[in-house]
């Protein structure tokens, strides 16, 4: 596109579209014009790698032939269906993730399926009203759950209520275990568990006003949590953190409501995140992979003996559609034919090495790098206290995007997002099918992007 037809589409923008996306986070909003594998093109066709893959819903990749090709035949056949009528892909898709879910968790559920990440918390939130009788809930300080009403009242960033009004079911916010930024100043090797404590604390009288002990009940009637922080910046609890909260909270018959619109379909190296940590969710979220970005398609599974037909009848409501039930059946399908779990988690170990490295190399910029399958993160800090820098963040982002970066003698982009409490960590989100040879790319990329900024220790 030429540099006038460029601006006249910027000022049509401008005029006409609504700021409520996230378009205007780059400065001027970047445009690209085709996908394929894990990149980006341009209009000149650049290449832009990206390592985010929107926001880990692209997990198969752009422009995948299988799901494209299941798509288009969808359209021909049955592109739309009133979730009055029977549609044996949905069944057939219900059943799919029933049975997954079953054998890791050997527990029998239904699911319900809805539109997009969001849609399926507010339908989760129904639900726990339903079951518990309860309408407040636990969340963590930096989780998100998406921007619907009911959503933004379980993600801890005020900004995102700050303009609606008062939130009289706002959840009550407990820190997340995350340990290179302890809210408490302590250090995992000798704190105890000490944020896990301080929680069981707030049920040791009811003058805590959380916990009734002569009636045996909590106000709240769930705790949702996303087992790896997604927007929050990919954090990683210690794995010895989530058995204990669920004792506590079975004790006390306060469910446990797993969101994986950001990890599930193994981005971190197994189906559900929470399989890593050793606990049993009664209600599993998700959305964003299972149809790899192409149709909005998400839905909760949850524990048969919590819900049955009578507790959650017709008018409950359910959206599925084909295009979407399709998809995300061939989805599954390819997940079954290759051993995902075992690829993504080796993959991840060598990016996390060479990520490593990268943090050796530039000690100034790099204060933590860590990572759960190819679930990366890398947090820019500054100083010798290691200080949140999201003015460097945002700097490296925007470098990123300007597509002048070296790479096999040519120019390319990179496509990074920016997360964390602080807004100074790179949440690394590569296609699962991404190959070793892009993992290095991808960190001379970095590598490139960061030197710009920092003078290396010594040669990489």
């Amino acid at each position: 596109m030429k540099e006038t037809e460029h601006a006249e589409m910027l000022d049509l923008e401008a005029r006409f579209c609504s700021y409520g996306d996230t378009v205007h986070y780059a400065d001027p909003p970047k445009r690209f014009d085709a996908s394929a594998g894990g990149f980006l093109y341009d209009d000149e066709g650049k290449p832009y790698f990206d390592l985010q893959m929107q926001y880990s819903a692209a997990n198969l990749g752009y422009k995948n032939s299988r799901l494209g090709t299941v798509l288009k035949d969808q359209l021909q056949v049955l592109s739309q269906l009133d979730d009055k009528y029977l549609d044996e892909q949905r069944i057939l898709l219900g059943e799919k993730l029933s049975r997954l879910t079953e054998q890791r968790f050997g527990i029998k559920g239904r699911v319900h399926f809805s539109v997009g990440g969001a849609g399926a918390i507010e339908d989760s939130l129904r639900l726990i009203r339903k079951v518990t009788g309860k309408n407040l809930q636990f969340a963590f300080m930096g989780g998100y759950h998406g921007r619907t009403l009911g959503a933004t009242a379980i993600t801890s960033s005020y900004r995102y209520r700050r303009r609606y009004g008062h939130f009289g079911d706002r959840a009550h916010f407990i820190p997340f275990p995350y340990c290179f930024r302890c809210f408490y100043e302590l250090k995992r090797e000798d704190c105890g568990l000490y944020c896990l404590k301080q929680f069981e604390k707030l049920f040791d009288t009811e003058d805590y006003s959380f916990w009734d002990a002569e009636a045996g009940q909590c106000e709240f009637g769930a705790l949702y949590m996303e087992p790896v922080q997604g927007t929050g910046g990919y954090v990683i609890p210690p794995l010895d953190y989530f058995p204990g909260l669920q004792a506590f909270l079975s004790e006390r018959e306060i469910l446990v409501v797993d969101d994986e619109i950001q990890m599930g379909f193994f981005r971190t190296g197994k189906l559900w995140s929470i399989e890593h940590f050793g606990i049993t969710p009664d209600v599993i979220v998700f959305g964003k992979a299972l149809t790899n970005g192409l149709n909005p398609l998400s839905g909760f599974w949850v524990r048969e003996d919590l819900v049955g037909p009578s507790d959650w009848p017709p008018e409950s409501d359910s959206s599925a559609n084909p295009q979407g039930t399709a998809v995300a059946l061939e989805v599954l399908r390819i997940f079954e034919e290759r051993d995902f779990a075992l690829e993504v988690r080796q993959k991840g170990v060598y990016f996390l090495s060479r990520l490593q490295h990268l943090k050796e190399k530039y000690p100034q910029i790099i204060g933590d790098v860590d990572g759960l399958g190819l679930a990366l993160r890398i947090e820019i800090c500054q100083g010798k206290d290691q200080q949140p820098d999201p003015g460097l963040t945002n700097r490296i982002f925007h470098e990123g995007l300007k597509g002048n970066l070296a790479a096999e003698g040519s120019l390319c982009g990179l496509v990074l997002d920016v997360g964390g409490y602080y807004k100074n960590v790179f949440t690394l989100a590569p296609y699962l099918e991404i190959t070793y040879q892009e993992i290095d790319l991808g960190i001379e990329l970095l590598d490139q992007l960061l030197g710009r900024f920092e003078r290396p220790v010594e040669a990489f």
